[in-house]
């Protein structure tokens, strides 16, 4: 018992005393790097990377500004989600409020706070980080952070006016156990909703519940910010 094993040959690390696994930093050589297609927003680049034996390999991946999400959770405890048609899966996906990071060093608390007001037409008095995470590193550098946004009112002024895929979204509000088993049930596949319903159950269960979370300016290596 509270022991494992690993296939003869595999090396591993073990974790630190208390437990925390921490990703790092490192970067391995790049020898070439080649940017084949630049598109509105992502381009997609290839780099000839030197591998620690020696050996060099290609890599192609896309390269993203980042992203931010936002679950906003209302005075009945119910979150705000949309549905929106993704037509690289040709369905549409129930999602919580998100977008890009418009400008190179965009403070992301300022990009949620757009986007909830855009997507949703709401502003929020109480902003923590709920979760940061990549999509999809083996073939993306996007890097995503989730808020966590509280205290809501609707927005005042004028509403945003969407356009193309955004012009046919739905709002509503859900409660968060139901997002929790629609994802569970494979019914819910968005990964902001899906990783954001998950972290603020957790986060809900953890000593010092979400008052534990982090500030809303929390520092990002992924996505460096100054102000």
């Amino acid at each position: 018992m509270g022991t494992s094993s690993l296939p003869t040959g595999t090396d591993s690390t073990a974790p630190p005393r208390d437990g925390r696994l921490t990703d790092t930093a490192e970067h391995w050589p790049v020898v070439e790097s080649v940017t084949p297609f630049r598109g509105a927003k992502t381009s997609m680049r290839t780099d000839t990377v030197r591998m620690p034996d020696g050996a060099v390999a290609d890599r192609d991946y896309q390269v993203h500004p980042g992203s931010v999400a936002i679950l906003a959770l209302d005075e009945e405890d119910r979150v705000v989600v949309l549905r929106q048609y993704r037509h690289a899966v040709r369905q549409k996906l129930w999602e919580i409020p998100a977008g890009l990071l418009d400008v190179p060093g965009e403070n992301p608390l300022h990009a949620a706070q757009r986007e909830l007001y855009e997507e949703a037409y709401l502003k929020a008095g109480d902003w923590r980080v709920l979760t940061d995470f990549y999509p999809t590193p083996g073939g993306c550098d996007e890097a995503v952070r989730i808020f966590l946004a509280r205290d809501l009112s609707p927005a005042g002024g004028e509403k945003y006016a969407a356009s193309d895929e955004e012009a046919d979204m739905e709002l509503a509000t859900v409660a968060l156990p139901d997002l929790v088993r629609g994802a569970l049930a494979g019914e819910l596949h968005n990964s902001c909703l899906v990783l954001g319903a998950f972290a603020l159950t957790a986060a809900r269960a953890t000593e010092g519940g979400l008052d534990a979370l982090r500030p809303a300016e929390a520092e990002w290596p992924a996505r460096p910010f100054t102000a």
